[in-house]
């Protein structure tokens, strides 16, 4: 049963570690971590707002997870090693839930970014645009 009980806590030191780089701004944007939605990758700024948004709960996450997995090594029997991870998976579960829709909405919220302007184009309706392009 001990494997068991390191199962929440391993996971919380991981989700507590990604919770606290997304808080602290330094999650990169090119990797699988993160709150990865069309509005929070439509922009560096969206992705780092949407992940700081979301540190906090993440953070409280891995807490949980670290809490779910002690209690669980000093459970005598295995229904309660059982139960306490099972709580701590779900407690865990709803807050990474919870953050990810907090910072999506957040993203959400951020403006899309402009588009890109050729080279040597101000950016009118002359139609020259078109023509340096081809």
């Amino acid at each position: 049963m001990l494997v068991v009980a390191l199962i929440p806590l391993v996971l919380g030191v991981v989700v507590g570690w990604g919770g606290l780089l997304g808080w602290r701004e330094k999650l990169p944007r090119d990797r699988g971590a993160g709150v990865r939605t069309v509005a929070t990758l439509r922009s560096d700024e969206a992705f780092r707002l949407a992940n700081r948004v979301a540190g906090l709960p993440t953070m409280v996450a891995g807490v949980v997870g670290i809490a779910a997995g002690l209690a669980g090594l000093f459970m005598p029997g295995t229904v309660g090693v059982l139960v306490a991870t099972v709580i701590g998976l779900a407690g865990m579960f709803a807050l990474v839930a919870g953050g990810g829709v907090l910072g999506h909405r957040a993203a959400a919220a951020v403006p899309p970014p402009a588009p890109a302007v050729p080279a040597g184009c101000a950016g009118c309706a002359c139609g020259g645009c078109a023509v340096q392009r081809a």
